[in-house]
């Protein structure tokens, strides 16, 4: 009996069933497509934010300590005592346990030379350099994809153009050089001289407009130190800090067995830094926290809003939902009215009416599912240029959004349910 009145029920009223489904459906949707941005937003918004410079600095040990215990800077530290890493040991930079997570990496090496008899800058690096890992991978990298706001005039530099230089927007102007000009570089240090064509004019908007870039054995032949390079910027995906990392950036030691293990296998700034200073002794590795501090920043707003967006198309559905099945309750009151005349217990015509609703609201949930699916492809195209990776957590998320808009939304519905006696409907009072 309570079979055949749901299937008539159903049959009936299937044109107002059919905006049940579709309320649903809708509030779904969205709430699919924010889910599954959000859980698949952490490495898109760390590969955006990326762009915009590297999160960890590698330098000498040696060279890092003595500025430390005298609180020198940068520069002061270079002059008190320098030391210098290995270019063949940096390729062990994408041999960590995090090393797919190593976007991008460069190197560089600083001289200071006289350019047509005047001071100057010289930095060396690597432009976009084709590396072969020991473990069998290979990879491109270089400076110019971890510069991706800096306007540059010309053709694209080549690590292989050794007699081509990128000259910054200052530097041009106070020698008013153009694209193909010839410059001469001279070093006091070693009397080593070389002839260069301008390649490229760039601005960054920083300090380095008054330096030029060459390719790194340029430099290294000019001052001497082939092989040799002063610091490695090092860009990485990483996991937004915690108590956690912060405890283990102070003391790894301090860390207990379960804590250790957690923080190492997850891709913390500090134990992506940790492990590159396991393979490579002789560096200390630097997080600079102020990138690291804002991406984790930008990344949980983003999450919140997203979560926020989620909370509020349910709030809405639901309220849909009541007004739709009350109104459905109303219209439907003298056959309640009937049924309770039979004998029917509140408990009964409940469990009626939420089956009924409960099955529409699962056809509108599979449909926006699917609807979300979708939303959340456009949302990755348009925003982040990338596929949204589907997550199988959101399907019983799904269920359990299914289940609660429809309770809630149907309790103003029962409510009035449980509060209509027979009496007044069937004498249509």
């Amino acid at each position: 009996m309570f079979r055949r009145m749901l299937i008539s029920v159903l049959v009936r009223q299937k044109k107002k069933l059919f905006l049940i489904a579709l309320t649903v459906a809708l509030g779904v949707s969205l709430a699919t497509a924010m889910l599954n941005v959000m859980f698949d937003v952490g490495d898109k918004v760390n590969q955006e934010l990326k762009a915009y410079g590297a999160n960890l600095n590698i330098v000498p040990r040696g060279t890092a300590l003595v500025s430390e215990m005298y609180q020198l800077d940068d520069n002061n530290g270079k002059q008190q005592a320098m030391q210098y890493i290995k270019q063949d040991d940096l390729v062990k930079i994408k041999m960590i346990f995090w090393a797919y997570n190593i976007v991008d990496f460069a190197p560089y090496l600083t001289a200071q030379a006289n350019l047509n008899g005047k001071p100057i800058t010289i930095v060396g690096t690597w432009f976009n350099k084709h590396l072969t890992i020991p473990t069998g991978d290979e990879v491109d990298t270089g400076m110019l994809a971890m510069k991706s706001w800096w306007t540059i005039e010309g053709n694209t530099m080549k690590d292989d153009n050794l007699k081509g230089v990128m000259v910054g927007e200052t530097v041009a102007k106070q020698w008013n050089l153009k694209l193909g000009d010839t410059i001469n570089i001279t070093s006091p240090q070693t009397n080593n001289s070389l002839t260069l064509t301008v390649n490229n004019i760039f601005h960054s908007g920083g300090v380095e407009d008054s330096q030029i870039y060459v390719s790194l054995p340029v430099v290294q032949k000019l001052a001497n130190k082939e092989g040799l390079v002063e610091r490695v910027e090092v860009s990485a995906l990483t996991t937004p800090e915690n108590e956690l990392a912060r405890k283990a950036a102070q003391d790894p030691n301090s860390l207990s067995r379960t804590e250790w293990d957690t923080w190492y296998c997850t891709a913390y700034i500090s134990s992506i830094a940790y492990q590159l200073e396991e393979l490579m002794p002789d560096v200390r590795v630097k997080a600079i926290m102020q990138v690291a501090e804002s991406e984790g920043s930008i990344l949980q707003k983003t999450q919140l809003l997203m979560l926020l967006l989620t909370i509020l198309s349910l709030i809405c559905s639901a309220l849909a939902i009541s007004n739709l099945v009350t109104a459905n309750v109303i219209e439907r009151s003298t056959e309640i009215g009937l049924l309770k005349a039979l004998g029917a217990t509140n408990t009964a015509v409940a469990m009626l009416i939420l089956t009924e609703i409960l099955i529409i609201a699962l056809l509108g949930g599979v449909f926006g599912y699917f609807i979300g699916l979708g939303f959340a492809q456009i949302i990755g195209h348009t925003v982040f240029g990338s596929f949204v990776e589907p997550k199988m957590i959101i399907i019983p998320l799904v269920l359990i959004m299914v289940g609660l808009i429809t309770f809630v939304g149907s309790l103003p519905a029962l409510r009035i349910m449980m509060f209509l006696r027979p009496t007044d409907v069937l004498h249509g009072r």
